[in-house]
């Protein structure tokens, strides 16, 4: 939230354009078939209008010594990124894109989500679903141990779940991907000890009961707070994920706080074995484009700055170019539990100012695709004919005239809160200047640093918002649900809405798949209509890969998926 949650919470991340399944079998898609098409930070967290980085001498002799980082990695066998450093490396506790890169490298859970979206096995190599839907029982792999070399048991991943929930932990996001297992509320409402849902009959068999048959329930279990930790690691203190103990395809080599961070195959893994020994990332080391020219990394993502001398034809770096849609959605909220965006009519108003084609070819160069609704291309119940907000000033101004504080004159001072430091962006600069122009409001920005956005919005939200969502998995659930039932953990601008709540509280359990699209479709109408978020643009990941760097691919999720890399140096 990438979630991620990637909600991170997924968001827009510095490095990207962009702006987490079930199943009855290993493998079974979530829903029929979609239209084909990945933690939060702002929309300007770069600048869009960005000066294009330098063109570098490309050097293809360059070592790791030559950098002065780090001594005895093959640079054959090691693939180089330059990514921003983990906020935590603690599955319970990670709740944006950044962080859960690593994270899903390290640890791991029952269940993934494979290259095509689908829940597929991984620590749990075959489960059954019981009892109408709600009661499902894993088997796990023999095999499987942690870096340690210690055997996983059925006990270990209780001891996972149970921590995630308790409210010692203090994860934010248990509440969403855990929530229907019975008896989660109630451990993180402080009101049980134990999840009542949950068994462990022997060592290799885990059985979770579910509050009702719910179609989305086993994507949820790909999420980083379902996966599994040692509790000796754990017990260690509040920095263990410092030198973490985990059961993924990778494990933590060396970490130096804001210089790099080294992964090592797990040749022990469980599933295949990775094919690269190391990933180093590197922290603060330069201007990713630059370096990328010149060999001191292999992969690099492009801003929207470099984005047309890449695409250059006459261009040598337009052919290791990649392209990977994401299902994300970035978007403007009301805070509608402070006035004045607790009247519909002014939230209305603020909307209907802002033209969102312009903002999109004027500030991000028409590289984004415009979002008519909430729910992206590849999301089951996306349509194309969605009618977007539309941009009418004129209108505009007559709703607020019509709002209880008739007027704009008359309304409370208004602020805006989104990430950065230094000064608003050039998309905040251009909304501010949009509701001065047609509104007559002056709207006032407040920055929180980018790399805790996410963490202190829920606290420190003002009137209106920056916010951006990468789908965990490719149901509507993870976003309409996940970001406007009254009682979401993510529904940051407080939205409540009896009907609109009625409505997604019977999707969760229909189990037609027409009827359960067509109610969130519907429930996508009530949103837009009440005018509760602006949908501005969907995400694309823009990157350039080195030749010799194969398998490499950024999910619709948003992540990279290094356990598939290889390299092959000539």
């Amino acid at each position: 939230m990438k979630s991620l949650l990637r909600i991170i919470a997924t968001l827009l991340v510095a490095v990207t354009l962009l702006p987490a399944c079930r199943a009855q079998s290993p493998g079974t898609p979530l829903l029929p078939a979609a239209t084909p098409v990945p933690t939060s930070v702002g929309m300007d967290t770069l600048p869009a209008t960005a000066t294009p980085t330098p063109l570098a001498t490309p050097t293809a002799t360059a070592t790791l010594s030559s950098w002065g980082l780090v001594q005895g990695l093959p640079r054959d066998q090691t693939l180089v990124l330059a990514e921003d450093e983990p906020i935590t490396l603690d599955p319970a506790m990670s709740q944006e894109s950044t962080s859960h890169q690593y994270v899903t490298q390290i640890f791991s859970g029952l269940v993934r989500l494979d290259s095509q979206m689908r829940v597929a096995p991984d620590l749990a190599e075959r489960w059954d679903v019981l009892d109408g839907g709600t009661r499902y029982v894993f088997r796990l792999r023999p095999g499987a141990k942690f870096h340690s070399g210690r055997r996983v048991t059925a006990q270990d991943v209780l001891f996972s779940l149970e921590r995630a929930a308790s409210p010692a932990t203090g994860s934010l996001t248990a509440p969403t991907y855990l929530g229907d297992i019975v008896g989660v509320k109630e451990k993180l409402q402080g009101k049980a000890q134990r999840i009542a849902g949950l068994r462990a009959p022997d060592d290799s068999t885990v059985e979770i009961r579910i509050d009702g048959p719910k179609a989305y329930f086993l994507a949820k279990l790909t999420s980083p707070v379902a996966f599994v930790v040692d509790s000796e690691n754990v017990a260690r203190g509040a920095d263990w994920y410092r030198q973490p103990n985990g059961i993924g395809p990778f494990r933590l080599k060396e970490w130096e706080k804001e210089q790099y961070l080294i992964l090592e195959r797990n040749k022990g893994f469980y599933r295949e074995v990775p094919q690269v020994s190391y990933v180093l990332f590197r922290f603060l080391a330069g201007i990713p484009m630059s370096m990328y020219e010149r060999g001191d990394i292999d992969v690099a993502y492009v801003s929207t700055g470099d984005l047309e001398r890449v695409q250059d034809p006459q261009s040598p770096l337009r052919q290791e170019l990649r392209v990977y849609p994401e299902l994300s959605v970035s978007y403007l909220g009301f805070n509608t539990a402070k006035p004045p965006f607790d009247d519909p009519m002014v939230r209305r108003a603020f909307a209907l100012a802002v033209d969102v084609d312009k903002l999109a070819q004027v500030v991000r160069q028409g590289r984004l695709p415009r979002a008519l609704g909430l729910l992206p291309p590849g999301i089951p119940g996306y349509i194309q004919e969605t009618q977007p907000i539309p941009y009418d000033p004129i209108e505009a101004r007559r709703l607020m005239t019509l709002s209880r504080y008739g007027g704009a004159g008359k309304l409370p001072p208004i602020t805006y809160t989104t990430p950065g430091q230094g000064g608003p962006g050039p998309t905040a600069s251009a909304l501010v200047e949009m509701w001065r122009a047609s509104l007559g409001v002056e709207v006032s920005v407040r920055q929180l640093p980018p790399d805790a956005y996410y963490y202190r919005l829920r606290e420190e939200v003002d009137n209106i918002f920056d916010f951006g969502w990468v789908a965990d998995y490719p149901d509507p659930e993870n976003i309409l649900d996940v970001l406007f039932h009254s009682g979401a953990a993510n529904n940051i601008g407080a939205y409540a809405s009896p009907q609109l709540d009625a409505l997604l509280e019977a999707a969760r359990i229909e189990q037609n798949v027409e009827r359960r699209l067509a109610m969130y479709r519907q429930a996508q109408e009530l949103v837009l209509a009440d005018a509760v978020a602006i949908p501005l643009w969907h995400g694309n990941t823009y990157v350039l890969v080195k030749r010799y760097v194969l398998g490499y691919v950024v999910t619709p999720g948003g992540l990279p998926a290094l356990e598939s890399v290889r390299l092959e140096r000539k």
